[in-house]
């Protein structure tokens, strides 16, 4: 009974810490994981196994946490969504400091003509798909920070496209294995792969998708209209090359997330667990870091991942600025807008549509 008590008071005292958002989210909950360890397991109930099954450990060493048709179920840890997760933030950071996410929606805006409504369904269809292969709140992360920036350019009010991005991201990561971590831990629980989702929760997904996608094109289609159409006439965006700070790393990255996502989809017939394909697109994204940034690229990349993994979603808004490339592409823009028309045509061009 004395641990039952225990672990109820640890438990809503971490629930407590979280809501009163003094400390930041990762000490609490690892703190609550180890008063449970020590107190509840260790002190209470004199159990190794019980803190030994907690851990987990061991699954790490067995083969079937590598290769395998379906993992087996166990308790405690999940490592396999540990490793998954790390190993996919990896990838993204590498993503960013490349400037993937901010070149993909310049080119949208470019290719839509910079009408603000076509980019509206753009971003919505980029959210879902970036999300079926990502993590949805990381998707959000990224592009919300280039809609800011567009929305500043273009003069259109971003809080429509950035809910939408929401709605369609949320969409995008519930309908495969790996686009959430409840779905990951589901799957890798109970054996379901890549296309057992996109089979069952992607064909609801799909028919959720267009009725959000005309909900949200009849609420603010037009509000986004009259924002073009008031939009200043010598307005000027940055090219999508502009984005792009490292032409070799964005091309090697480029191609480390289609590997991913060949991964992921082909994981049931290659017998490729998501934690080994979590730790290949890890050591993959490192190797491109290290040999077109040295060992400093690699640290930065590391960090970057590691404190965005950890932090509470009050600091995670920060994050892309993590991302060298988005400053270094923020200040390739500015210099782009205030160069000659002679010379812009180069870099940026009108907003104005032709």
């Amino acid at each position: 009974m004395t641990a039952q008590i225990f672990a109820a008071v640890i438990f809503v005292g971490m629930f407590a810490l979280i809501i009163m958002d003094k400390f930041e989210r990762q000490y609490v909950t690892l703190g609550s994981a180890a008063l449970v360890l020590v107190v509840v397991f260790g002190i209470c109930m004199h159990s190794w196994d019980a803190i030994k099954n907690a851990l987990n450990l061991g699954a790490i060493f067995r083969t079937d946490f590598w290769y395998g048709a379906s993992e087996s179920a166990s308790s405690g840890v999940n490592w396999s969504t540990i490793f998954f997760i790390t190993g996919m933030m990896i990838m993204v950071e590498g993503l960013g400091k490349s400037g993937f996410f901010r070149w993909l929606c310049l080119s949208l805006a470019k290719a839509t003509h910079y009408h603000i409504v076509p980019l509206l369904v753009c971003f919505m269809a980029m959210a879902a798909f970036l999300a079926m292969f990502i993590d949805s709140i990381t998707v959000v992360l990224f592009l919300a920070t280039v809609t800011l920036e567009l929305a500043q350019i273009l003069r259109f009010d971003p809080i429509p496209m950035i809910l939408s991005e929401v709605f369609c991201a949320n969409l995008g990561g519930a309908a495969t294995m790996c686009g959430d971590p409840p779905n990951i831990i589901i799957g890798t629980a109970l054996g379901y792969t890549f296309t057992d989702f996109i089979q069952n929760t992607g064909v609801i997904v799909g028919i959720c998708f267009v009725f959000v996608l005309i909900f949200f094109w009849l609420c603010f289609r037009k509000p986004l209209k009259a924002s073009e159409a008031a939009r200043p006439a010598d307005a000027v965006c940055p090219a999508p090359a502009t984005a792009i700070a490292d032409r070799k790393a964005f091309v090697a990255d480029v191609v480390v997330f289609l590997i991913a996502v060949a991964l992921l989809v082909t994981h049931a017939q290659t017998g490729l667990t998501v934690a080994c394909i979590g730790v290949i697109v890890a050591a993959l994204t490192l190797l491109v870091t290290v040999c077109t940034n040295g060992s400093a690229g690699v640290k930065d990349v590391l960090r970057c991942c590691f404190s965005s993994v950890c932090s509470s979603p009050s600091q995670g808004w920060s994050r892309p600025a993590c991302s060298s490339s988005s400053r270094s592409s923020s200040r390739a823009s500015a210099a782009a807008a205030s160069r000659p028309s002679s010379s812009s045509s180069c870099c940026s061009r009108p907003c104005a549509a032709r």
